[in-house]
């Protein structure tokens, strides 16, 4: 069932399970519900990026973004993570919230190929693999039309320089904040806030509708 108002897709997203065990290197942060839905109700309904589309979400942890597609009417979405527990996660948290028309790939995001109109993505931030966040924009660069991607505030400069070097237009930017829970070993504080910014990048790649 097509959901049609944010806080019901909040609700739902918020019943989708997080990942059981985390991997530092992997930079697993779960992206809370609210700011998956505020994300995708703006893919889908300022800039009509998600209903009717191939969706992609690289990376795809647990399936917030993927899943919050499909339940904003993607036609068709695919969800691609490295780490085999949270792809097995993502694909109980579709069949526990009634989507279809997800597919749920183990692998490498260079194992991917195609054209989609749309990339979701909550990348990794970059700071425990040195550019692992401009990885996948190029991947998404290469695959979409359009992306939707979330990045610490503190590299805006770089990164507006280097989507810039690479032909793509940033058409909106807004921020964000993200509570990161006690997770791993290293963490001092309960919980601490993250400025993030929140990016739709058109590439000028064809072919995903």
């Amino acid at each position: 069932m097509e959901i049609l108002r944010k806080r019901d897709l909040v609700r739902a997203l918020e019943r989708a399970r997080p990942h059981p065990h985390p991997k530092v290197f992997l930079e697993q942060y779960t992206i809370p519900a609210e700011l998956a839905a505020e994300i995708l109700f703006t893919a889908a309904y300022t800039y009509d990026d998600i209903r009717g589309r191939n969706v992609v979400d690289l990376g795809c942890g647990t399936g917030r973004l993927g899943i919050g597609a499909l339940l904003l009417g993607a036609d068709r979405v695919i969800g691609v993570d490295i780490d085999g527990e949270a792809v097995a996660v993502a694909r109980a948290n579709g069949e526990s919230l009634g989507v279809s028309g997800a597919e749920w790939v183990l692998g490498d995001i260079d194992v991917l190929r195609g054209r989609f109109h749309t990339t979701v993505m909550n990348p990794p931030f970059g700071t425990r693999v040195r550019h692992g966040d401009r990885r996948f924009l190029e991947k998404a660069l290469e695959i979409s039309e359009v992306i939707y991607s979330i990045h610490k505030s503190s590299t805006r400069d770089y990164l507006l320089r280097f989507l810039e070097a690479q032909g793509a237009r940033v058409d909106a930017l807004f921020q964000a904040r993200i509570a990161i829970p006690w997770m791993f070993e290293f963490h001092r504080r309960k919980r601490r806030w993250v400025e993030v910014d929140v990016y739709r990048i058109v590439s000028g790649a064809r072919g995903g509708r």
